[in-house]
């Protein structure tokens, strides 16, 4: 059965570019992959033919073959050069350039690894204290990285001299071995798959383009980071090699524990002792915030695990223009290291409220009541 046209396959124009078959190709595939189809033999080969189609056209030689010689540029024995090798490609392929255009790296123009490699990602762990995570702070880190050598501008080759395309796969990258009906392609053994061979290498970088060097950073650390955050340094990481663009540093934040708050998003909450007379008729105490000191107002009759909320006194978190609220938790503390007559006076209290304990502690007496009726239940 003939071959359909490449340029038919993809619902381009022969004059389209590059981009364009790219775009037209991207659209195709996620309609047709295998992993959408669910065994459709049918769009499962015309997945295979737009990618033979994109394999082709994406490639300038490949390409310009096509334009003369037709489908049988990649037949065996063709003008292509070593065969296409049946078409088919790889899955795995046809998706490393779909999804490495939209997530960064990639391997490159046909599958190939790049011959300019963008710089790798790095990343930096800081830690915060809470009052410097909810405020902001300007800090300077240090980061061992690799960086351009200046001496050769990052080309590896010394100055005055430039890198020469490789003669085992004239600056391709690879080379194709063909057995058979079957043409594999590998990553050029001389040139690692650059294209390009240093004959002369520059002496501060040993033709490797890059150097080693602790860089001195400022980072600003915006209000309102928590633990997880990270914030990103573009061309930060590290040198790409030969002259490629630089990765990117990502500070990743980790804000130390609060000996008085605890964050949750946006709030922040936080344990108040206070006395048993304050708790009883009521009063006036200071929080802490992480603003200064504010004033509470208790009022009486207040119990242990009582839950105060202080609107705005929270965190303005990064993601959100709201302000939280701190909520404050008072603590009932019993009293410690009393004197004999403290102790007196506090018996004297008691039995005084003894006379009418169901009216001053009903907790206590309904809890006991609870008690007593459950023990009864048991022996009826």
């Amino acid at each position: 059965m003939s071959k359909r046209d490449y340029y038919e396959a993809l619902g381009v124009s022969k004059s389209a570019d590059e981009k364009e078959i790219k775009k037209a190709y991207k659209k195709l595939a996620m309609k047709f992959h295998p992993d959408r189809t669910k065994g459709d033999k049918t769009k499962e080969e015309t997945f295979k033919e737009i990618q033979e189609a994109y394999e082709v056209l994406k490639d300038d030689q490949k390409r310009a073959a096509y334009d003369q010689y037709g489908h049988a540029a990649f037949e065996q024995g063709g003008h292509g050069g070593g065969g296409f090798g049946g078409g088919h490609g790889d899955f795995g392929d046809a998706f490393g350039d779909i999804f490495g255009d939209i997530f960064g790296g990639g391997r490159g123009r046909g599958g190939r690894q790049s011959r300019a490699q963008r710089g790798s990602d790095l990343r930096y762990n800081v830690e915060l204290n809470l009052e410097d995570a909810v405020k902001g702070k300007s800090l300077e880190i240090k980061v061992p990285t690799l960086v351009s050598c200046e001496p050769c501008d990052g080309s590896g080759a010394k100055k005055g001299t430039s890198a020469k395309t490789c003669n085992t796969c004239h600056g391709h990258g690879q080379v194709q071995m063909r057995q058979g009906l079957f043409a594999v392609q590998q990553t050029c053994p001389t040139c690692s798959g650059k294209g390009k061979v240093v004959s002369d290498p520059c002496t501060s970088c040993r033709g490797q383009g890059r150097v080693e060097k602790t860089k001195t950073l400022s980072v600003k650390i915006p209000p309102g980071v928590d633990t997880g955050d990270r914030i990103r340094l573009s061309g930060e990481g590290e040198a790409g090699e030969h002259g490629a663009p630089a990765g990117d540093l990502y500070v990743q934040v980790n804000v130390r524990d609060h000996d008085i708050f605890v964050r949750d998003e946006n709030h922040l909450y936080c344990e108040v002792p206070i006395s048993f007379v304050t708790a009883a008729l009521g009063g006036e105490i200071e929080v802490p915030t992480l603003g200064g000191k504010v004033k509470l107002k208790v009022p009486k009759e207040t119990q242990t695990g009582k839950m105060f909320r202080l609107r705005g006194k929270g965190v303005k978190s990064v993601r959100s223009s709201a302000t939280g609220d701190l909520m404050c938790k008072v603590v009932v503390e019993t009293p410690v290291n009393l004197s004999g007559d403290q102790a007196d006076l506090l018996r004297q209290l008691e039995e005084k409220m003894g006379k009418s304990s169901k009216k001053h502690s009903p907790k206590e007496t309904g809890f006991f009541d609870g008690v007593k009726k459950f023990f009864d239940d048991l022996k009826s």
